[in-house]
């Protein structure tokens, strides 16, 4: 079976691992130089940064490739658990270290709040329990076959949808379970983590605190490239094909069944063809002259983002490797991405991966990864609103650090909404795809098949069951499945 696969982003090279391990012939076409697509990496003067994402939870799924192809994970790909995972600060002088361990949350926030502690141990517990309720329903199967909903464990779950807060907002069940303002910020937080309003997406996405607090937020030795790094090396080792600076333009599709892919004036016949490319440009750019899916591609985007890459000439252990730095109006802030717009006081996040490896930037000086969440592009004044939201960054960094910063930055690259679109092939620059801002939202993302042209597959963000790195991981198993299932 000669299978080809649009793209090398992560669920594109992890797609193509799982393949190989099934016994297909698998070829790789990457427009770009290398692999990683989001989950790449670049040098800027004498720092190294990780273009994308900046988060790795759920590394059973990477090393799940591994044991596929008959090898120890630990032999090729090593990551470290981050006994923090995130510090928390406000300009009030709050500041809060978001342990690993949930007791030693807890305590914290008992300390720092004076909040009781159960309060944090409940809504924990509660998203474990929507997790095992939910999480191999709605992310490790198709929602769109039947054989899905045939299934016995499934339909024991379809039972428990009224424990899963699908009929109320994230911020209405942390607001009733935890109450204290700055607590119910923080956990809001976490819709960002798929590029939603929390004040909008359901409550069944309070399950994302268990992914950290339960299963563990990581690093891997070398920093995030090296998850897609190590990836492509496994699939070079099964005999995957990868040809990189290589441009589809089409996918060749012949009564109703897609058989190939044109690059440039050549034609390359496949038995199944696998699209990592974002849906929408997937079917507006190689298959123009097919009847398009336009309910699912007209679907409200995810956030975006700004993203400023600084090379800071200085160190500050007050910061760990994730930091948030709170807008002190929150509501506004997703209300003014609503209307496209940048909020006059953002929310800031700072990731440095210098924290924990040292080659990322010289002796005394961090990598800042500073993400400001951003509307999608539609066609605003990006130049301006840079502008704007660097100085507003920068002032609020500023206060929170007690250190004027902006002299300490000696590099600087700046990613806006096109600029992501442009750089990483996201439709108007969304970070996850589809929004997770409806209760339907996992029934309507695209499925990980094409209902009208048999043996055409898709796997990456913008598709079932969504964006971050584990439900990239988990759109390729799912794929792989069917593939494997069709013939």
């Amino acid at each position: 079976m000669r299978t080809v696969i649009i793209g090398a982003g992560i669920a594109g090279l992890a797609a193509a691992v799982r393949l190989a391990a099934q016994g297909h012939e698998v070829v790789v076409f990457e427009s770009e130089e290398g692999p990683g697509g989001k989950l790449s990496e670049f040098p800027l003067g004498d720092y190294r940064f990780d273009l994308g994402p900046s988060l790795f939870t759920m590394p059973q799924y990477v090393d799940e490739l591994f044991e596929l192809a008959g090898e120890k994970p630990r032999d090729h790909f090593s990551y470290q658990r981050l006994p923090i995972v995130c510090n928390y600060f406000w300009e009030d002088g709050t500041r809060i270290h978001a342990h690993a361990a949930k007791e030693d949350f807890a305590k914290e926030v008992e300390e720092v709040l004076d909040v009781p502690a159960n309060r944090i141990t409940r809504i924990l517990a509660d998203a474990e329990k929507k997790y095992h309720v939910s999480g191999r329903t709605f992310l490790e199967k198709s929602l769109h076959k039947l054989s899905t909903w045939t299934n016995l464990e499934v339909l024991k779950a379809l039972f428990k949808i009224p424990q899963l807060d699908l009929f109320r907002s994230m911020d209405a069940v942390h607001r009733r379970q935890l109450q204290h303002p700055k607590l119910v910020q923080l956990f809001n937080r976490f819709a960002t983590y798929n590029g939603s309003n929390p004040y909008k997406a359901p409550g069944l996405l309070t399950i994302i605190p268990h992914f950290e607090h339960h299963f563990g937020a990581y690093l891997p030795d070398g920093g995030m490239y090296s998850i897609s790094q190590s990836v492509y090396d496994l699939a070079c080792r099964q005999g995957v094909k990868f040809h990189f600076n290589t441009k589809v333009d089409e996918i060749l599709v012949s009564n109703g069944s897609a058989n190939g892919v044109r690059t440039g004036n050549e034609t390359h016949a496949f038995d199944q063809v696998v699209s990592n490319m974002d849906v929408f440009f997937t079917y507006r750019k190689l298959l123009p002259q097919q009847r398009q899916p336009e309910r699912i591609l007209a679907q409200q985007k995810s956030t975006s983002a700004l993203i400023f890459y600084w090379g800071i000439k200085k160190t500050f252990p007050a910061l760990n490797c994730h930091n948030i730095l709170f807008s002190e109006d929150y509501p506004a802030e997703f209300a003014a991405m609503e209307r496209g717009e940048m909020s006059n006081d953002p929310t800031v996040y700072i990731n440095k991966t210098s924290h924990l490896v040292p080659g990322d930037a010289p002796e005394g000086c961090e990598n800042w990864f500073v993400m400001i969440n951003a509307p999608c592009d539609a066609g605003q004044d990006w130049q301006l609103l840079q502008q704007q939201t660097r100085e507003r960054t920068i002032a609020k960094i500023n206060n929170i650090l007690g250190e004027d910063i902006e002299p300490l930055i000696e590099e600087e690259w700046v990613m806006t909404p096109p600029v992501i679109q442009t750089k990483t092939g996201s439709h108007l620059g969304s970070l996850y795809g589809t929004s997770s801002n409806s209760k339907m939202a996992a029934f309507m993302r695209h499925p990980n098949f094409s209902h009208r042209i048999s043996n055409l597959f898709f796997v990456g963000g913008s598709v079932h069951p969504g964006g971050g790195i584990p439900l990239c991981l988990l759109s390729a198993k799912i794929m792989s499945e069917m593939v494997d299932n069709s013939h």
